[in-house]
């Protein structure tokens, strides 16, 4: 801002900003984290939960045409998908910024996911245990690019809830990788999965 001196003050708007930023002397630390998984696995909806601002989504209406690739089994009342990307943020730890961009999941849109996961810290990559074999994709993905994640597995309203280690047997997730049960609904659940990515992603990281 012109004119604006160290560790002055911006004036206050009434955008609900929060007091730190308002200190010009200081600058949040912002990164990139992808949230990845099966078609329907609940990605739009974990951007949306914790975004604090109005999310960017890519949803298209499915059509007859995506009857023989697209399976609704799980997810019957689905009628969009995402095409492209979805894109939300949300400030944790006072100057902490995270940028979230979720993959589409269906296979015929992964060649966007290399320029998708290009900068990334990590990645969060979403299962549904009535179809787990729907991340395996993303799970080979992030272990053969090097990409630290985690696997967040997102609870069904009506669905069996198992164990976070069951579901690591099952997947044959390393010991390394934490593993979190979340519901992408509930924001408290999102933001613990996202802590823990971000926990994993400095641990690994090159000293």
């Amino acid at each position: 801002m012109e004119g604006a001196r160290e560790g002055q003050k911006a004036p206050r708007d009434s955008s609900g900003i929060q007091d730190w930023q308002e200190d010009l002397s200081r600058a949040p630390i912002s990164t990139k984290i992808v949230v990845a998984g099966g078609f329907g696995v609940g990605k739009t909806t974990l951007v949306g939960s914790v975004s604090e601002i109005e999310p960017l989504t890519t949803e298209a209406l499915m059509t007859q045409a995506s009857e023989a690739t697209d399976d609704l089994a799980a997810t019957p009342e689905k009628t969009t998908t995402t095409v492209a990307m979805d894109f939300g943020r949300i400030t944790l730890e006072d100057d902490l910024v995270l940028y979230l961009f979720g993959t589409p999941g269906q296979q015929r849109f992964w060649f966007m996911w290399d320029d998708l996961v290009r900068g990334a810290i990590g990645a969060v990559v979403m299962a549904d245990t009535r179809r787990l074999e729907d991340c395996f994709p993303a799970l080979d993905y992030f272990e053969s690019c090097g990409v630290p994640y985690v696997v967040a597995v997102n609870h069904f309203e009506g669905t069996t809830a198992y164990a976070a280690e069951d579901v690591r047997e099952a997947l044959s997730v390393p010991a390394r990788v934490p593993v979190v049960i979340m519901d992408a609904r509930e924001r408290a659940t999102v933001v613990k999965s996202l802590l823990a990515l971000v926990g994993h992603a400095l641990d690994v990281a090159p000293v």
